[in-house]
């Protein structure tokens, strides 16, 4: 083996010129991590944060916190995967590259059966929808759900799994195009924000009642709309941001909107254990092997177009996953 692979670098937060296909030493596995020979990575929107310094990173560092691949090496004290087994993670950064050192706990075995591009466009998107739908507010059969932005990669996996409950699910999308998304993926109503008042509509599709939850990955712009969507004590699940975050206000207002709840849910914190981890892993994998899940992987781009895979993220066009052959 070579001793150096290739890898994006961000020295400077910035544009899209900062990302840098570099050599760099393959990194050595320690006690308790496995590398992966990286096949697949996921771009996801934190990327883009990243990368223009919203979030903060060390400089210089190697974006991407999703891949799919191969164990290849194992450190001392690994019990969990060996080498030759293929693999996914997520919530890890360094997944634009050949090689990443992950810690072996936090790896899942992927069926033989299931292609390493799918499970990898599962990882972060699925685990979402799967935590948002059983855990954060679990969906019962005698609920309604409004999920924005249905049409995306997370919307219409997080959709599909709150079908699965037995849930009422009104969705919103953008176009008529993207509608037809959400409807495809089991949305029981779809509301075309860019047409009509999506509060109203709900509150007409409800016989002014309301939901139970809204799901919003979209912030600013659908935020406010959203609470008066919410039947009395709903829970508004602010999941995302991708029209701005969320500007400060008076926590009395869920109060006079009828007893509200609130969360900002992350998935690090819905998959902090391996039990709980491979529990989401395993439920997901499962539904796809029989069928009832339907992965959209919109493009692939090879790693050292990844400049262009950004620019495709970032202009909103995206319907479904957007990967890296790695």
């Amino acid at each position: 083996m070579t001793s150096t692979m290739q890898a994006i670098r961000i020295h400077a937060t910035g544009g899209r010129e900062v990302l840098r296909l570099e050599q760099v030493d393959i990194p050595e596995p320690g006690p308790g991590q496995a590398r992966v020979k990286i096949e697949y990575a996921g771009l996801n929107f934190i990327d883009i944060y990243q990368r223009l310094g919203q979030y903060k990173l060390p400089l210089p560092f190697t974006p991407g916190l999703e891949a799919g691949g191969v164990v290849d090496a194992i450190g001392p004290d690994v019990t969990e995967v060996k080498v030759g087994d293929r693999v996914v993670y997520c919530m890890i950064n360094g997944a634009y590259a050949q090689y990443a050192v992950v810690p072996s706990a936090k790896l899942a075995p992927v069926p033989p059966d299931i292609g390493l591009d799918v499970a990898t466009a599962l990882m972060v998107q699925g685990m979402t929808a799967h935590y948002l739908a059983f855990s954060t507010f679990p969906l019962a059969s005698h609920h309604t759900a409004l999920i924005h932005a249905a049409a995306g990669g997370t919307g219409r996996l997080l959709v599909q799994v709150a079908k699965r409950t037995g849930a009422r699910v009104i969705a919103t999308a953008g176009t008529a195009e993207k509608a037809e998304l959400a409807r495809s993926a089991g949305a029981d109503a779809v509301i075309i924000y860019t047409q009509d008042d999506f509060v109203r509509e709900v509150r007409r599709l409800t016989d002014g009642a309301g939901v139970d939850v809204v799901y919003d990955s979209v912030g600013q712009s659908t935020f406010a709309g959203g609470l008066d969507c919410l039947k009395p004590r709903g829970m508004m699940v602010l999941w995302g941001q991708a029209s701005g975050p969320v500007a400060p206000f008076d926590p009395q207002i869920l109060n006079q909107k009828g007893s509200l709840y609130l969360t900002r849910p992350s998935l690090g914190a819905y998959i902090a254990t391996r039990a709980e981890f491979l529990q989401r892993a395993g439920d997901l994998f499962g539904w796809l092997q029989a069928g009832a899940l339907d992965v959209r992987i919109d493009r692939i781009f090879p790693l050292a177009d990844v400049a262009a895979a950004h620019a495709y993220i970032e202009d909103r066009q995206t319907k479904g996953k957007v990967l890296l052959q790695v």
